[in-house]
């Protein structure tokens, strides 16, 4: 059976001949899991975040190479880590606390700008006489350890009494020509996970922690192709989010230091 050709085939530039089929996000419908089982730090691993799409790419007349995937930025991270009445650590990244930038890639770090290099990403080198159908998906969870003491000491003490995430992020489905530079937003999705940990420590390991609400998250949030959101530079390269984080501890009786400062990239 012969290819069944978009009505305009031409060198690609119709955004309209590339076809989405099978949309979908979500994240799992399940608590964040505590996992106690270490006298230096507290564990949890949260429900994951899936998005799946299967894009039908038109022809391409030329030797261009186009490239089709997920990007995601991180526009709101607040994660702060309370020990009492000693104070706060807090994870930041600095060019959006300072709002000098409303995204920063959240990439693997290698590359840009694609969320991964697996499954979520596809590579289309021309000519190509039939549409190519491209199965993608990605997904994302946070499984951190944060230390029962204040993070400038090295001890088994049990000081830490509060956690709480906040963060959100925009996930785009998007289409370059590696060859032009040529960009085509797909589709956009906005997803946000908060967590919220109380911690007695007067318990004995393993009884320590609570979740709080929200136990299950909100669901993700998948525009209308209309209201399709072009992502900034800034969410397209250097630094990814783990590379532009830092660990600030703020005590309540003097300076704040900086446990884990950025990386250089």
């Amino acid at each position: 059976m012969g290819c069944i050709l978009p009505k305009r085939q031409k060198h690609l530039g119709l955004e309209g001949d590339i076809k989405i089929s099978e949309l979908d996000a979500r994240i799992d419908p399940q608590p964040t899991t505590l996992i106690e089982n270490s006298p230096t730090v507290l564990k949890y691993q949260t429900p994951h975040f899936r998005a799946t799409a299967k894009v039908r790419f038109p022809p391409i007349s030329g030797s261009d190479v186009w490239q089709i995937g997920w990007v995601q930025g991180c526009s709101n991270m607040d994660f702060n880590i309370t020990y009492g009445g000693l104070g706060v650590s807090s994870w930041e990244i600095p060019p959006l606390r300072s709002k000098q930038q409303k995204f920063v890639s959240d990439s693997d770090g290698k590359h840009y700008p694609w969320y991964g290099c697996t499954t979520e990403v596809a590579t289309i080198t021309g000519p190509t006489s039939c549409y190519t159908t491209c199965p993608l998906r990605m997904n994302d969870n946070f499984h951190p350890s944060i230390t029962w003491d204040i993070p400038v000491r090295n001890s088994h003490e049990v000081k830490l009494t509060h956690l709480g995430r906040d963060q959100s992020f925009t996930v785009w489905l998007v289409a370059i020509n590696k060859s032009t530079g040529q960009k085509f937003v797909l589709r956009t999705v906005k997803w946000r996970m908060r967590i919220n940990i109380a911690v007695d420590p007067s318990q004995a390991l393993g009884r320590r922690a609570r979740l709080l609400d929200p136990v299950i998250q909100d669901q993700p949030t998948i525009l209308e192709p209309s209201q399709n959101e072009i992502p900034p530079p800034e969410a397209l390269k250097a630094p990814n989010a783990n590379n532009a984080q830092t660990l600030i501890w703020r005590p309540t009786n003097g300076r704040e230091v900086v446990i884990v400062p950025p990386v250089s990239q």
